[in-house]
């Protein structure tokens, strides 16, 4: 969805002429506006889920565990920054140390369902509670600081105690606002979402989500410059996405003619008896490249899981096989008709097809072009926040 595409929501709602009149929709649309931190986003998506569920009232404590569970993924299985980092290396958005807390507390996996993730919280509430009250300090209010524009009297920011009262004053004699907010303290104040938004929320939640996503991608992107394909890194991926058939049948190819050492191990590759894995993760990569494919052992591929083996000794043994590969693609027609099949769905990376695979290369030139283009990918999952596998 493009920054425009709020217009287009904005549009439909004036034809529509059913919430153009009642609701202030140039306000709702800055409700993100000028973020310090992502969790604004992740507060908005929350609110517009909870309302497309038929929630009319929840709580901060209720909406804050709604973004834990949709920060958990991008989080825990991608690495990903919400906020960037602070100078000191230190994680900035608390949002993050909410969901690294969790996992600290939780034996809970990195692609734990939605259940999974509010039942742990649950249990570990006493010991998250200091963080999740962090979240709650400015950004229920500050949301709605595109809707303070149309009053004469100004919000007093520096006391949340008489902002409360002032959002009332707003919304009774100013604007409708989206929601107003209940005389509780902390996690336990009461947030009452509002009819009329409600309804249009409901009948926009797709366009609506769309455009929170597109900001947040954005905001995501800016603060984490090096990571690849952010924009599948929000949620869960099907695994049925994954293309590796073609790239399988050109590995047994090439074993059933070359042997073929397992860059872990050192042993020979049995045909038929080994996986094909990424060497950098496809978690941050998010392709199946061919370059950055190995056939391994079968029952090392759990233990390497979504970690990076060390750079040495292992990616000169990992080189070592795609010359092999290399090599066998120019040297017979049955291995470069199973090459030509990985075009579609494992040859997209210029790089590879115009130089790596090109035909006469030394295999010192070859494994120059290699390593001078995926140890910069390798460095930066590293800097990333992507364990090194061990594995002697």
């Amino acid at each position: 969805m493009a920054e425009s595409d709020f217009a287009k929501i904005e549009y439909s709602l004036t034809i529509d002429g059913k919430y153009y009149n009642t609701l202030d929709i140039e306000s709702f649309s800055l409700m993100m506006k000028d973020p310090s931190y992502c969790y604004k986003f992740y507060w908005l998506e929350a609110i517009v889920q909870l309302i497309s569920e038929g929630v009319k009232e929840s709580s901060f404590d209720a909406i804050i565990d709604e973004m834990i569970c949709n920060a958990w993924y991008s989080v825990r299985e991608f690495h990903i920054h919400l906020s960037g980092m602070q100078a000191d290396g230190q994680v900035r958005d608390g949002l993050e140390r909410a969901v690294l807390r969790l996992a600290e507390l939780s034996d809970l996996s990195a692609n734990a369902s939605k259940v999974e993730i509010k039942n742990a919280v649950t249990e570990h509430n006493a010991e998250l509670k200091s963080f999740k009250e962090q979240l709650t300090n400015m950004v229920p209010y500050r949301a709605l600081a595109g809707f303070f524009n149309r009053s004469e009297e100004s919000a007093d920011w520096g006391s949340v105690r008489r902002l409360i009262p002032y959002i009332e004053r707003i919304n009774q004699n100013t604007v409708l606002l989206p929601y107003t907010l209940g005389p509780e303290s902390k996690l336990k104040k009461k947030i009452y979402f509002q009819d009329a938004w409600v309804e249009m929320i409901q009948d926009q939640t797709v366009p609506i989500l769309g455009w929170i996503q597109y900001e947040k991608v954005r905001w995501l992107q800016n603060n984490n410059p090096e990571v690849p394909g952010l924009i599948y890194k929000l949620a869960p991926m099907d695994e049925k996405m994954r293309k590796l058939n073609n790239v399988r049948k050109l590995w047994e190819g090439i074993i059933e003619v070359r042997e073929i050492r397992d860059v872990f191990t050192d042993k020979t590759i049995v045909s038929k008896q080994y996986d094909v894995d990424h060497f950098i993760p496809w978690s941050f990569v998010m392709n199946d490249e061919l370059w950055n494919l190995m056939p391994m052992d079968s029952s090392l591929n759990s233990s390497k899981s979504n970690r990076l083996p060390k750079w040495n000794p292992f990616f000169e043994r990992f080189a070592r096989n795609q010359f092999i590969l290399y090599g066998l693609i120019h040297e017979k027609n049955t291995i470069r008709k199973l090459y030509e099949s990985c075009y579609r769905d494992n040859l997209h990376s210029l790089w590879a097809g115009q130089e790596l695979y090109r035909k006469g290369n030394s295999e010192i030139e070859f494994y120059n072009i290699l390593q001078k283009n995926m140890q910069p990918v390798y460095d930066s999952a590293r800097r990333q926040g992507y364990e090194v596998w061990n594995r002697s």
